[in-house]
């Protein structure tokens, strides 16, 4: 008799694609202190921890001032509520637009870029 196998334990993760609207240039450190603040607040501390975000350093562009930021499946809708409740960073106002989810970077970028 074949025993069946185990589902996969790994989380599934998703990754908003997202890009901040502001008359100066911002920063990572201070993008990564907005964005956390805003998720402790809307989220509270246990589901943020359940929401496993993490904004990606290799992937923000401080030119065009965009970013990527992984998260679990079940935490999208609540990542692009907070990120919208940001209005600003510093003493600049931002606006934070999210552009796309994806479920890996390739195809989040290949989609972002048939766009343009």
């Amino acid at each position: 008799m074949k025993l069946k196998s185990l589902p996969s334990l790994r989380e599934k993760k998703r990754y908003v694609f997202f890009r901040v609207h502001s008359s100066k240039p911002v920063q990572y450190n201070q993008v990564r202190d907005a964005v956390n603040n805003s998720l402790i607040n809307w989220l509270g501390d246990k589901d943020f921890a359940s929401s496993k975000t993490r904004l990606i350093r290799n992937l923000w562009n401080p030119k065009e001032n965009s970013g990527v930021i992984r998260c679990s499946h079940k935490s999208v809708d609540d990542i692009k509520t907070s990120l919208a409740l940001v209005h600003q960073i510093g003493d600049s106002r931002v606006i934070f637009q999210s552009i796309r989810v994806s479920g890996t970077i390739k195809s989040g970028k290949e989609k972002i870029e048939e766009k343009k």
